[in-house]
């Protein structure tokens, strides 16, 4: 079915060429500044909205349902909690405060102080996440991985086809971007060596992932479908799955991911919200096995969003190492939410489910080292003439998002982690 088409808007603030936060946008974060608290705003161009100075003014007069103090805080879980209906509402009222031909805000005395300077301001953890689960979504990167570690005729396991793979990971170190982290520890063993040794990962890979974030609370016992988990879906942000390839290999036979992963993931600090990637909804990729009839679907839930990694090397430029789509994935959003509920397991507000590494059919593709540099058996070359087989200390992982259709262009920013010396 043919979308109709979105009708151009502008902006009374100037949105920069290629700007990821258009009047089309709109995400949702939580920042702070010398003068301000932790507060809920909206991107637009290079500001931000105060959410909760248009509060006070009485521009969301018409939401009785709105706390007096809602947009203050640390996070924005009390916000979601009202639901769709309010919180795309306030969306709604800002994009209209925010159109060129609307003087109601760009003529208010409380223009200035509604307006923050974005890179005047530090962002935030935009929800606390309570349960964080990793998906294994993307058929390439699956086959890939089982290519390098099993059989090439049988890379995929028997189960890959028929359920969306995951594993529930560790909510407490999931951070914004800006935070750098310290290369993990642990315990490694390589195929030639007789024992296991302890040490600094030597093997540390990004993983270019998204994540989605509830925005209900579910009791236990319930399930969700796939034609209801969109109403259980917020919005999304960038996600980097961080892992030490070579503790993870060690470790993960027989239960699975654990040191390896678990310390740290890093998130782009603005939420995209689902009615804002709308227009840049596709089909996802044909599942040529039969799935049982809970996870079958009847309308596309795979969006067009363009993705990039690059690593830069301490004080030198960043080189592009990846470029991928979201609408690779073989498993969509709504089908993950029904897995993962279909046996009772509760869920609540955000509460966050990374996509899994988002790989493409190119080798430029690829969302991870381990597959860009083939299990480091293929270097790549950066531009400052050094190579990279895995991430090195002093190393930044830079990744962005971005839809793009016609005038139409919704981003996320980016998420950006810097790679210290292990303590």
């Amino acid at each position: 079915m043919t979308k109709p088409e979105v009708s151009a808007l502008n902006s009374w603030v100037p949105v920069p060429k290629d700007s990821d936060f258009t009047i089309y946008n709109l995400p949702f974060g939580v920042f702070k500044n010398k003068r301000l608290s932790p507060r809920a705003g909206i991107a637009i161009g290079d500001k931000i909205v105060d959410l909760a100075v248009l509060h006070d003014e009485g521009f969301f007069a018409d939401l009785s349902q709105l706390p007096h103090d809602i947009f203050l805080g640390g996070s924005l879980n009390d916000f979601i909690s009202l639901g769709k209906p309010v919180t795309k509402r306030v969306r709604e009222i800002v994009q209209e405060l925010l159109k060129e031909d609307n003087e109601a805000l760009r003529e208010h005395q409380i223009r200035g102080k509604a307006m923050v300077n974005r890179k005047e301001a530090q962002m935030l953890m935009p929800v606390k996440v309570g349960d964080y689960t990793d998906f294994y979504s993307s058929i390439e990167h699956a086959t890939n991985v089982g290519t390098m570690f099993r059989d090439p005729d049988n890379a995929l396991l028997p189960n890959w086809k028929h359920i969306p793979v995951g594993y529930h990971g560790r909510a407490s170190s999931i951070i914004p971007s800006g935070v750098p982290i310290h290369r993990p520890k642990g315990q490694y063993k390589d195929p030639n060596m007789e024992l296991p040794e302890f040490g600094p990962s030597r093997r540390l890979d990004f993983e270019l992932e998204l994540a989605f974030i509830t925005g209900r609370t579910t009791k236990m016992g319930d399930s969700i479908s796939t034609a209801e988990a969109e109403d259980f879906i917020f919005g999304f942000v960038l996600f980097n799955d961080w892992s030490a390839r070579d503790i993870q290999a060690w470790e993960y036979v027989p239960l699975g991911p654990f040191l390896g992963k678990n310390f740290a993931s890093s998130i782009s600090p603005w939420i995209v919200t689902l009615e804002a990637l709308d227009t840049f909804r596709v089909a996802g990729p044909k599942q040529d096995t039969e799935v049982l009839p809970y996870l079958k679907c009847e309308k596309d839930h795979a969006f067009d969003i363009n993705l990039e990694v690059s690593i830069q090397p301490e004080n030198q430029k960043a080189t592009k190492v990846c470029t991928s789509n979201f609408k690779n994935m073989y498993w969509n959003i709504t089908q993950q939410l029904a897995h993962h509920t279909v046996n009772g397991c509760n869920i609540n507000v955000g509460d966050m489910y990374a996509s899994g590494t988002i790989s493409g059919p190119t080798p430029d593709s690829y969302g991870s080292m381990l597959e860009l540099a083939w299990k480091g058996t293929k270097p790549l070359k950066l531009e400052d003439g050094s190579e990279r087989k895995f991430i090195e200390d002093g190393d930044t992982v830079i990744m962005k998002g971005y839809c793009q259709k016609d005038h139409i262009r919704v981003g996320f920013g980016e998420v950006s982690t810097k790679v210290m010396p292990a303590k």
